[in-house]
């Protein structure tokens, strides 16, 4: 299971006049310095940048981060506060882009403290803002596995279950190029942190609300060339009690999110986003109906067969299992009907059509007309009656 989640953006600063303005332009001078010299490896550099109490703990995260293979790291303030006549508080967005992965970089909101003392600025402190997610690198020492399409990051994992995943991800790129073989890198970047609660923190989230999903894609769905770069963050608990299909299910899954960002906006309901994920996971495989969706067979054969697609609503995680399950499942036939009565070329055609809708509002009936010739009454009555074929 995954969930495409909106990115967290930079808080807004307030507005400075006089030496406000001069900080600011101070600041932005020393985090670019600061950012350089972590990107070219000079500790020393680095180490110029920080105040000495402050050292130890930021060179930890920078010695870690010698085995990510970063190609960017900056800083954009966006506000500073002063706090004392020699103290101020800055906010700061921080992107970076991985190396052979990332077209656009991976941002996060950051805080950040700085002390004045003989004229010059020093970070005395750095921290996620409220309600941002942390970094990997800051949860532990930092292993990094090189698959042929993927790059999987890890703290607190051993490295053969690194490597066990990078094989799923090789697996998955390809399998979902054949579908969707236009407009990605066809590299998938991927997470394992070293417990539900340390996914939890790389989501800006609570742990639990994880529970039982065994991966998350992160990525900011506004579609576009400009989408900043996707991660798959798995759930080491629930990961590790799949089996072998399972998991690649999984990191298939993922993949497809990772390959339809640009075409995946606001407009895309959630039922069609994770419908044609699940889609994709599925199609090789060598599963039935029942087998690929047994909650929503139980409430069929129990007399609840669904009586309109799944909504937003009903893919939040932390709430009653089965219905999520039931939500999946229903996407997932929903696209599987399309497919099989229309053609996969156009399920595919649909998806880029909703996705390309300049609102929530008309996306889903203009393409049902344009793509497929039908309404969204009589797509809703042929999926109803799909489910009870398939299910019952």
């Amino acid at each position: 299971m995954l969930a495409l989640l909106l990115a967290l953006t930079g808080l807004v600063g307030c507005a400075e006049t006089g030496p406000g303005r001069a900080t600011t332009r101070e600041i932005q001078t020393l985090l670019d310095a600061h950012a350089r010299a972590l990107l070219a490896r000079d500790e020393p550099a680095y180490r110029a940048a920080l105040d000495p109490a402050y050292a130890p703990t930021a060179l930890t995260v920078y010695r870690r981060l010698a085995a990510v293979p970063l190609d960017d790291w900056s800083y954009r303030v966006t506000g500073v506060e002063r706090t004392g006549p020699d103290r101020v508080t800055a906010r700061a967005e921080l992107g970076h882009r991985l190396r052979g992965h990332d077209r656009r970089p991976v941002t996060g909101a950051r805080v950040l403290d700085l002390t004045e003392r003989n004229g010059r600025w020093y970070v005395t402190g750095e921290r996620p803002a409220e309600g941002a997610p942390r970094q990997l690198w800051e949860q532990g020492d930092v292993a990094a596995v090189h698959g042929t399409r993927s790059l999987v990051l890890g703290a607190g994992r051993d490295r053969a279950r690194l490597r066990e995943i990078a094989a799923a991800a090789d697996r998955a790129v390809p399998a979902v190029a054949g579908v969707w073989p236009e407009d990605w890198a066809r590299r998938v970047v991927v997470l394992v942190p070293g417990s539900l609660d340390a996914m939890g923190q790389l989501l800006g989230a609570p742990g639990d609300s994880y529970r039982g999903i065994a991966a998350v894609t992160t990525g900011e769905t506004k579609g576009g060339a400009d989408a900043p770069a996707d991660r798959v963050i798995v759930n080491p608990d629930a990961y590790g009690v799949l089996g072998d299909f399972g998991r690649q299910l999984v990191l298939t899954h993922e993949t497809v999110h990772v390959a339809t960002r640009t075409h995946t906006t606001p407009s895309t309901p959630i039922w069609l986003s994770e419908g044609f994920a699940d889609w994709v996971a599925y199609r090789d495989a060598d599963r039935t109906p029942a087998q690929a969706a047994p909650e929503l067979r139980r409430a069929v054969q129990g007399g609840e067969p669904p009586v309109r697609l799944p909504e937003d609503a009903d893919f939040s995680f932390g709430g009653d299992a089965e219905s999520l399950a039931r939500a999946y499942e229903g996407g997932w036939l929903a696209c599987e009907m399309v497919a099989e009565r229309w053609g996969e070329e156009r399920l595919t055609a649909f998806y880029r059509a909703v996705g390309a809708h300049p609102g929530r509002e008309g996306a889903v009936e203009n393409a049902l007309h344009d793509v497929l010739g039908t309404t969204p009454e009589e797509f809703t009555e042929s999926w109803r009656t799909y489910v009870r074929e398939q299910l019952g």
